[in-house]
């Protein structure tokens, strides 16, 4: 019984409710602003962490050649 689920929760009637505060707040033209920098960052995230796989796989590999 976990209360703090947050989005498992959520509902069609929740997520529109949620949107039109957020189009009220930030209005229609900072939306799609909004909508590119939220993209450039999960795209930044994923091209680090894309980063970090490949060296700990390098270093994996020439611990192997070592041995």
């Amino acid at each position: 019984m976990n209360h703090f689920l947050l989005f498992g929760t959520l509902g069609a009637t929740e997520i529109i409710i949620i949107a039109l505060i957020v189009l009220l707040l930030f209005g229609g033209k900072k939306i799609p602003e909004l909508m590119k920098g939220i993209g450039k960052g999960v795209r930044s995230f994923k091209d680090g962490m894309k980063g970090i796989e490949e060296e700990i796989k390098e270093d994996k590999s020439s611990e192997e050649e070592k041995k």
